[in-house]
């Protein structure tokens, strides 16, 4: 969701990054670093998790490297008080962030979250983002994501389809749909694998020679494997048994996909950034903070009394948010989509 701003940022300071007079500099954990691989808008990275049990990307031994290099200016896309210590500590000459959780003291330039009233209104991370970089004096630009895959990354998708669909070479003979529950952040996002294996058996129908691939993190093994379970028809697979699930397989994987049906969840922006037809399920959450600028998008979600609640398990138990949205009308949704020009992917 930040890949905007990156992209404002480098093409802003181009010139004095190739004179070497301006670095850019991502502070991260370390496990995202291969989100960004095939891109050029870092000149280095910082791997921080202040959760992390090696004290070498703990708070304080990144707190003092960058104090030993202090930055001109860091903008803080996380809003919480710990990027914001981290930058107040690590002694940014500007720290540039939006003015809350009580971090309003810590910030040189504090951006006022938008309200109606009292209340804040939601915004997304791309929005956000892009405000910071403002800042700067960076020209506002497109709210579009972006990555990009490596060479690495593409054969490794090309060796995983082959081993899922061995009937079908990689990029031939029908379209490939991927579908992903995710759900690392609780319960209530998940549409759930008997609704996901009936909707592999209509894109199976519906969809000449489709291939449909469940995509998966480390901890949704189980849950991908009960779809493929649920669909019970052949042409159906899912990265559960891949031993390994780094971040350029899934950005592959999505970069190739006809259409992409996915729970408001991180997959989701892989899916976009590849300027990929995609249909979104939400439930609990506010689909105004996930917003980018993603043409080739459907989102679905019941206008409920109790929706969006936020929260990880639905406090009612009726999971009314997701359990409403069909098959039937997902299906639909999912052809049409299907049927849509992909975006095209930026140069």
């Amino acid at each position: 969701m930040s890949t905007p701003m990156l992209r404002a940022l480098a093409e802003h300071f181009r010139e004095q990054r190739a004179a070497g007079v301006t670095r850019i500099t991502g502070v991260m954990v370390p496990s995202l670093r291969g989100l960004l691989d095939g891109t050029d808008w870092l000149d280095g990275v910082v791997p921080y998790d202040r959760r992390s049990e090696d004290p070498e990307v703990g708070f304080r031994a990144v707190a003092k490297r960058l104090r030993d290099d202090p930055a001109d200016a860091m903008l803080l896309v996380p809003n919480s008080l710990s990027s914001a210590a981290l930058a107040y500590v690590g002694r940014a000459r500007r720290r540039i962030g939006v003015a809350r959780h009580w971090r309003r003291w810590l910030l040189t330039d504090a951006i006022e979250p938008p309200r109606r009233g009292w209340r804040i209104e939601p915004s997304s991370t791309a929005e956000h983002a892009m405000q910071l970089a403002e800042r700067l004096g960076v020209p506002r630009g497109s709210l579009r994501l972006e990555l990009a895959t490596t060479p690495r990354d593409e054969a490794l998708a090309d060796s995983v389809l082959q081993r899922c669909f061995p009937e079908w070479e990689a990029d031939r003979d029908g379209p490939l749909v991927v579908f992903n529950d995710n759900g690392a952040y609780g319960p209530a996002k998940a549409w759930g694998a008997e609704r996901f294996g009936a909707l592999a058996r209509v894109a199976r129908e519906r969809l000449p020679n489709a291939r449909v691939l469940v995509h998966c993190g480390p901890g949704d093994r189980d849950e991908a494997r009960q779809v493929v379970a649920a669909a019970g028809v052949s042409g159906v697979a899912s990265l559960a048994d891949e031993p390994k699930l780094p971040f350029g397989l899934a950005k592959a994987v999505m970069r190739r996909a006809a259409v992409v049906v996915t729970t408001d969840s991180g997959p989701r922006h892989v899916a976009a950034a590849f300027g990929r037809p995609t249909v979104v399920l939400h439930g609990p959450m506010d689909p105004r903070l996930s917003r980018s600028d993603h043409p080739a998008l459907i989102e679905m979600r019941r206008d409920l009394p109790c929706s969006p609640c936020s929260r990880r398990t639905c406090p009612l138990g009726h999971h009314d948010c997701m359990r409403l949205l069909s098959v039937e009308d997902v299906g639909q949704a999912m052809l049409q989509a299907a049927a849509t020009p992909a975006a095209p992917q930026l140069a």
